[in-house]
């Protein structure tokens, strides 16, 4: 397993007793290895990938909102037009009805031109059979002045019936001259209209689909900025534990003392899940003691810690009193593996030391902690903690 950093080894099942596998687990899972050089640079350059992809996605990001704002104004000024072509369409649809009017009033003018042209011809034939008294107005007599009375009545009534054919001919032609400008505006208006109709719909689409990659482009920029904080935070994280273990090993020294702490570490984590046993163990491991009136196999708190600083080299006493004499005793921001950590009713008063784990780390102790419980690891920041101590040989 690993201890701040270090590779620490542990024993196989058989070696632990009952419930040790669950607490070697455990231990495994808080004692996290001090990342290498390689571990940071590795993710150091992770997020710079990543950096790189969200700069691209940002740039895509703005040349796909350049082009909806494009498309937008492309499509305002479709509207635009289109609104033109119906305001042109109600006007011609208006000068349409206009010329339906004047069309209606010619046809009133060419029946009447027909009727009048009618009864000219009615009269005319009337005039020629003798049923009128024209013929003898025609024929009469009077002299020279007679025939020239006569000859201007004919002549009147020959310029009546012309005109009259005229009249008719003038009106039908004006008729269909409404007829067909009318309709042929109204026609060419309608198709401009649907013309605006159309180029503002795909304008309009155009824009739709724009939006929607701006949308989707937002959202995967978005996404891979989320990577980035990850792959940023990994990176800090790695860097920052790696310069707390390379300071907390330059604080700590290197060479024996330093291997001496980890090896105590090592002897203590052997024993996870041993039942506790007040009285318990030995220099050689754990012995018989006493929990709940019966012997028990196992370790108590500073039968633990002699143990574990036994396989390192240094004699201690089975008693936390002189533990906590049995060096110098060390600020907690400068704990190494290996340390004693110590805890009283009175934590003013040394004389009330009740309890002691063995240091391995991140915050963390390996103890024996009460009866009915098992050798665990634990955080070591609970009320009590009077301070540590890290024996001398």
């Amino acid at each position: 397993m690993s201890l701040g950093g270090i590779t620490v080894l542990t024993v196989t099942g058989a070696s632990l007793a009952p419930g040790a596998a669950t607490a070697r687990s455990a231990a495994a899972a808080l004692t996290e290895p001090v990342p290498s050089d390689r571990d940071v640079a590795r993710a150091e350059r992770r997020a710079r990938e990543r950096a790189e992809e969200v700069a691209q996605a940002k740039v895509r990001y703005a040349q796909a909102a350049g082009e909806l704002e494009r498309l937008a104004a492309a499509a305002a000024l479709a509207v635009e037009r289109y609104n033109g072509e119906k305001v042109r369409l109600a006007r011609a649809a208006g000068a349409y009805q206009d010329a339906m009017a004047r069309l209606a009033e010619a046809e009133r003018r060419y029946a009447q031109a027909r009727a009048n042209l009618a009864a000219f011809a009615a009269e005319a034939y009337r005039a020629g059979s003798g049923s009128t008294p024209w013929p003898s107005v025609i024929a009469g007599s009077g002299g020279p002045q007679g025939a020239m009375d006569r000859a201007g009545l004919l002549e009147m009534l020959a310029r009546r019936r012309t005109g009259f054919v005229q009249e008719v001919q003038a009106a039908r032609n004006v008729a269909d001259l409404f007829r067909t400008q009318a309709q042929s505006a109204l026609a060419e208006q309608h198709a401009a209209t649907q013309r605006a109709l159309q180029a503002r719909r795909a304008a309009e689409e155009a824009v739709a689909r724009q939006q929607r990659a701006v949308q989707e482009i937002g959202a995967e920029k978005r996404r891979l900025e989320r990577e980035l904080d990850i792959a940023r935070e990994r990176a800090d994280d790695l860097a920052r534990r790696r310069r707390e273990a390379l300071r907390d090993a330059d604080a700590a020294g290197s060479g024996s003392g330093y291997s001496q702490g980890l090896a105590v570490a090592r002897a203590a984590l052997r024993w996870l899940g041993t039942p506790y046993s007040w009285g318990g163990g030995t220099v050689n491991g754990p012995s018989y003691g006493i929990a709940h009136g019966a012997r028990i196999y196992g370790f108590d708190c500073s039968g633990l810690a002699m143990y574990a600083w036994a396989k390192a080299g240094v004699h201690l006493d089975h008693w936390t009193g002189t533990q906590w004499t049995s060096g110098p005793h060390i600020p907690l921001n400068r704990l190494r593996p290996g340390d004693l950590v110590f805890y009283a009713y009175n934590t003013s008063d040394p004389g009330t030391i009740h309890h002691v784990g063995v240091y391995i780390g991140k915050g963390r102790m390996v103890e024996a902690p009460y009866t009915g419980g098992r050798v665990r690891i634990s955080s070591i920041w609970r009320p009590g903690l009077i301070g540590a101590t890290r024996p001398a040989g």
